[in-house]
């Protein structure tokens, strides 16, 4: 049985995604959380090997016996897991989930989506979607646990997935209602009912436009709550179709997990930068835009290249389109994730 440590992540998204993974082996693991040092940044800028990115309280954790896998993401994490490979010399395989920012040799396995236009790569597996842990066991689970809330709107349910700005495309006012109303005529002509799940990175000024768009009947998720339990996985698994905004990948990615139609709202300029949909205006959104044009790519992820993969594939639609039988791939990509680290290790 190999000995497996994950250099826990330290962004929510990231954190998710190696847990998700590390669950799918099935083999035990050490998990490190670690601390780091905020001032220092020239280790994962310049490619390096070291534990000086991190708290000595946290150095003082990683030592021998050394494991046989480190799994980790995020930039900081990048010349710890070099280092602890090193140590070990260079027995310790290290697989990175996400985007690289060091030089593709330097890690054994890079685990990624498109959005982060990774070059092709021996040591490279391109995702066409981010992992997660929405399995079908857990949403049979969340569908018994949230009958009493969902089972009397009626049918068909469309799950409406929100999430916020991301990049270069900003979720508004202007987008939220635009979201309300087109959901609202969808449910509407099929005499259904919206389970709404906004999220973290909704604000309160969208949020507002969306509920008040909204003219059928519905069940309304506004974070954070105020204490009531997250809805999220609830509505995953009592939607029939599934609407979800097309800034987080994440969401899509969790949504076609559960093999129902899926399909993505166009914040506005998604599919052509050119288009006349009315959009929300952002300064940082206008800034992003710039960046993804004239700058150096790795500084920056383009979502729209999974946008397009998803339509191209059949696996999801945009919102406008006439609904069809989603295209279910052969194999996951954890599933996909999961072989390419075992044989990896020799054990496919």
């Amino acid at each position: 049985m190999p000995v497996i440590w994950l250099i826990d992540a330290y962004r929510a998204g990231e954190r998710g995604q190696v847990r998700a993974l590390v669950d799918a082996l099935g083999w035990p693991c050490e998990v490190k959380v670690l601390s780091y040092r905020s001032h220092v940044f020239l280790p994962h800028a310049l490619g390096q090997s070291t534990l000086r990115g991190i708290t000595f309280e946290s150095a003082a954790t990683l030592s021998p016996p050394w494991p046989d896998l480190v799994i980790s993401s995020g930039v900081r994490n990048e010349p710890i897991c070099r280092w602890i490979r090193a140590q070990s010399g260079d027995r310790t395989r290290y697989v990175h989930v996400g985007r690289p920012w060091g030089a593709l040799d330097s890690f054994d396995l890079v685990i990624t989506t498109p959005q982060y236009r990774v070059p092709p790569h021996p040591n490279v597996l391109n995702n066409m979607l981010t992992l997660h842990s929405v399995t079908a066991p857990r949403l049979a689970q969340a569908r018994i646990q949230w009958e009493s809330t969902f089972a009397d709107l009626p049918g068909p349910r469309f799950a409406v997935m929100v999430g916020g700005d991301s990049g270069p495309f900003t979720l508004g006012p202007q987008a939220a209602a635009r979201l309300g109303a087109e959901a609202s005529r969808v449910a509407k002509a099929h005499g259904g009912s919206l389970l709404v799940s906004t999220s973290s990175r909704t604000c309160s000024a969208a949020q507002d436009a969306l509920q008040s768009a909204i003219t059928v009947p519905s069940y309304f998720y506004r974070w954070p709550g105020e204490g009531l339990e997250n809805p999220y996985e609830g509505i995953l698994s009592w939607a029939d179709r599934l609407i979800v905004t097309g800034d987080s990948i994440a969401m899509l990615s969790e949504a076609l997990a559960t093999g129902k139609p899926v399909a993505i709202f166009d914040l506005g300029g998604m599919r052509d930068v050119h288009d006349r949909t009315v959009r929300d205006f952002r300064l940082g959104g206008a800034l992003y835009a710039a960046l993804l044009r004239w700058f150096w790519q790795p500084l920056s992820r383009d979502i729209t290249l999974v946008h397009s993969q998803l339509h191209e594939s059949g696996c999801a639609t945009w919102m406008e389109e006439a609904r069809v039988t989603p295209k279910v791939p052969a194999q996951t990509d954890l599933q996909r994730a999961v072989a390419a680290v075992r044989k990896l290790l020799g054990k496919g």
